[in-house]
């Protein structure tokens, strides 16, 4: 057997660069690249691995260690979980500062590969700098926080065992039902031990995502239950997305004639015109997707994990209504279900089209459906056409649905923002919206923008942002303009965490510590000068004061070689509330508050509606 010895960051720099997928019948790297900070837990080892190959095999100098693993999220996410980027960092707070970016790859089901440093394996300059010490168990370091939030976790103690990590992660990563973040500890001493590899070990290799089927006897008995029911209504989530299943979606909508509805990690699945889209449902939805999943007797969930506020907290359905969910993730089939079609949703759609040709839906339920998304279109048409003595949310998202194109990417995460983009956007083209409400992550916005930008080329990266996640994590816009990888960056701005603000009022408290006119000052509050913030970085930018002026600056945006920030004053209070739907969160049972125990009774008489693990 033929060897080949290496240190073990050199090996898996090696082992990484000979990993490909096929992408449009032409084959790929499967890591483009990745995002590094360098510290003494990474630097002399694994990163002199990478130096030897940076033409080939790029590494980004991230701001900070969360943003750069975000960044590594949005791109895999604009290659549709297809290419991925790994993120190293150094030991202790360089590793950990990673965690919050794995919790957004979990919950979208998002690959993510996270190379750290750890402690000495030999534990013989212990304490090291920066090292987390337990004196019940010598093995623990502070990586192992990650072990709650990834999909795999392994530390490095030998160098043959990189053998079989390395397969194991990518296996992880690139199958539907497993694919999340993977965290691999480097122990500082054992990244530069040296170890005879088989050359065969760093082969070429050609991944295939594997596509998985349903069971037969599954599939047949829901059909049978399907049979039984005329008003069927179908949720859509982002799992038809990662299978590429919208023309075997649409296929099955059409030969059925089945309404559906879009999750928000859904909207990009389908035009917003498409003839059976009734629009996107749930809390930040609308009354016409609603009204439909509430008057079906049956729902066909494909590709989603029905978070709460896909189901306004199980409040959304009727209690005899049967769900049943097609899901490569078995763990998310299961919930709520009564069948569970554990399978990828081109597959299951291909097999169950064949299976339901007796299905006829109700001709009322159809044109009811109909009539609801009729309104619903005019509802869009003239929020996001209201002059208000202050811009609105609606009048920005508006403008800028009328100047994006199909090809242009929409980035978006917390705050304010999602509610009323995903009521009010009519989506343009496919898989064009990273919209990450899974773990709704403050501050994944620029940083997801920048991964994004990388990966994209076709058209600009749009990202939307509030003043609260600007000011929680921005630096990466230094590193789009360091990189060349513009972005478009409009920041709506209300002075403070106004949606925020918005629930406590609704759920009777009083304004405080969330807009910055509630906050303890010393002095009146006063705008931050986002403008100069972004320059000071190498951006351009420009204030604008209305929706003209910022359709003019939009297209300054789109001449710019640099990434370009548009900041906007917006209405703290003025929201576009078209779901109608209740969404549970805690409400005090005892409160000397008179508007506090009005929501505690409101909070009781919509909690009797909720459906309670059926």
């Amino acid at each position: 057997m033929k060897t080949i010895k290496l240190t073990v960051g050199q090996a898996i720099v090696k082992y990484l660069m000979n990993q490909y997928i096929e992408i449009n019948n032409k084959e790929e790297r499967l890591f483009y690249g990745g995002f590094g900070i360098f510290g003494h837990g990474n630097v002399t080892c694994f990163a002199e691995a990478l130096y030897d190959v940076k033409g080939e095999f790029p590494t980004y100098r991230g701001q900070n260690e969360q943003s750069m693993a975000l960044a590594a999220i949005g791109y895999t996410k604009a290659k549709n979980r297809k290419r991925i980027m790994f993120a190293t960092s150094s030991v202790g707070p360089g590793a950990t500062n990673m965690i919050t970016a794995c919790g957004v790859a979990y919950t979208n089901s998002l690959p993510l590969l996270i190379l750290a440093g750890d402690y000495f394996n030999s534990r013989l300059p212990s304490p090291v700098l920066q090292q987390i010490e337990q004196s019940y168990d010598p093995t623990l370091s502070a990586n192992d926080c990650f072990k709650p939030i990834v999909k795999y976790w392994d530390r490095i103690t030998q160098a043959e065992q990189i053998m079989q990590s390395l397969p194991m992660a990518i296996e992880t990563m690139l199958n539907p039902a497993t694919c999340g973040p993977v965290f691999i500890g480097l122990c500082q001493d054992i990244q530069a031990q040296a170890y005879d590899f088989p050359e065969a070990f760093f082969y070429k290799r050609l991944h295939i995502i594997p596509r998985q089927r349903a069971d037969k006897e599954i599939l047949r008995q829901a059909v049978i239950e399907m049979q039984k029911h005329n008003k069927i209504a179908i949720i859509a989530g982002a799992g038809l997305i990662y299978s590429e299943a919208q023309k075997e979606f649409l296929d099955f909508v059409h030969s059925l004639g089945i309404p559906y509805v879009t999750t928000v990690s859904a909207k990009s699945l389908v035009p917003h015109n498409e003839s059976y889209n009734i629009g996107p449902i749930g809390v930040l939805g609308s009354c016409s997707a609603n009204e439909l999943v509430k008057s079906a007797t049956l729902i066909l969930a494909i590709g989603t994990r029905l978070q709460d506020f896909t189901t306004a907290s199980w409040s959304n359905f009727k209690e005899s209504a049967k769900i049943i969910s097609i899901n490569a993730n078995a763990a998310d089939c299961v919930k709520h279900s009564f069948i569970a079609i554990c399978a990828d949703a081109k597959e299951a759609l291909i097999d169950l089209k064949e299976l339901c040709a007796l299905i006829k839906i109700e001709e009322i339920f159809l044109k009811t459906a109909f009539e609801n998304k009729n309104k619903y279109n005019q509802y869009i048409e003239e929020k996001t056409q209201e002059k208000k003595e202050i811009t609105t949310y609606a009048n920005v998202i508006g403008a800028i649905n009328a100047l994006a194109t199909p090809k242009d990417r929409i980035i978006l995460a917390a705050g304010g923002l999602p509610g009323e983009f995903n009521t009010l956007w009519r989506n343009l083209g496919f898989n064009s919206i990273d919209h990450e409400y899974g773990f709704s992550c403050m501050g994944y916005e620029i940083s997801g923008g920048y991964g994004s930008a990388i990966a994209h080329k076709e058209g600009d990266t749009i990202v939307l942002v509030g003043d609260g996640s600007y000011m929680m994590l921005n630096a990466e816009i230094y590193s789009s303009v360091l990189s060349g990888d513009k972005m478009i960056i409009i920041v709506c701005d209300n002075q403070g965490y106004a949606v925020i603000n918005r629930l406590q009022i609704n759920q009777g408290g009083e304004p405080f510590n969330n807009l910055i006119e509630d906050c303890k000052m010393a002095n009146k509050p006063f705008m931050t000068d986002f403008v100069m913030n972004a320059k000071s970085m190498g951006a351009e930018g420009v204030f604008v004061d209305s929706i003209e002026a910022f359709k003019e600056a939009f297209k300054q945006a789109r001449e710019s070689k640099v990434s370009f920030l548009i900041h906007i004053k917006v209405s703290k209070y003025d929201w576009s509330e078209y779901s109608n739907v209740w969404w549970q969160v805690g409400v005090p049972e005892v409160s000397h508050k008179e508007s506090i125990q009005k929501a505690r009774i409101k909070f009781e008489e919509n909690f009797q509606r909720q459906r309670k693990g059926v």
